[in-house]
C-alpha cells in the first residue's frame, strides 16, 4: 500500500467514514516547492480556506471540477500526504470579477492587487505548460474548503 492510500485509510478509520468513501483528488498547491509548502502550511494553520484554479487547466487535463462534499488529500511538494480537505462551495467567475471579499479566503494576500499579481503570474506559467493564455476574462474556479483531517 502506498503512502497516499495508507493515509487515506487512516483518515477513513479515524473519522468513522465508510471504507468506500471516494477521494476526489490528491494534489499540492502551486508550481514551486517553496510556494507549495508555504500554502500547505497556511491550510494546516487554518488560514487558507479556499483555492483558485483556472477552468482552462481542468479542461486541458480533462479533470472534473470539484463539487461540494468532495474530499481531497493535500500533499507537500514531495508528495507526502499532510491533510484532507472537504469542498464547501464552488464558484466560477471571470478573473476580472474577483473581489477581495472572495479572494481573501485563500489566506495568501492582504489586498486584491496582491492576489491579482500572484495569480496572474501563476496562470501565465501554468498556461504556458498547458496550452492556454491568461486573460482578464478567463474563468476562475474558486473552491472554498474546510480542513477535515491532518496528520
Amino acid at each position: 500500500m502506498d503512502k497516499i492510500e495508507a493515509f487515506w485509510q487512516e483518515f477513513l478509520k479515524d473519522t468513522g467514514r465508510p471504507k468506500d468513501t471516494p477521494c476526489f483528488e490528491v494534489f499540492h498547491f502551486e508550481l514551486t516547492e517553496t510556494l507549495a509548502n508555504e500554502l500547505l502550511a497556511l491550510v494546516l494553520e487554518g488560514k487558507k480556506r479556499a483555492t483558485a484554479s483556472s477552468l482552462h487547466a481542468f479542461e486541458a487535463n480533462n479533470e472534473a471540477i470539484p463539487a461540494v462534499g468532495d474530499l481531497s488529500v493535500v500533499t507537500d511538494w514531495d508528495g507526502n500526504p499532510r491533510c484532507v480537505i472537504e469542498t464547501t462551495a464552488v464558484t466560477i467567475l471571470p478573473f476580472k470579477e474577483m473581489t477581495y471579499e472572495i479572494c481573501k479566503r485563500e489566506g495568501e494576500d492582504d489586498t486584491l492587487e496582491s492576489w491579482q499579481k500572484g495569480h496572474h503570474r501563476f496562470y501565465e506559467e501554468e498556461g504556458k505548460a498547458l496550452g492556454y493564455e491568461f486573460s482578464p476574462d478567463m474563468p476562475v474556479v474558486f473552491e472554498d474548503f474546510r480542513l477535515v483531517y491532518k496528520r
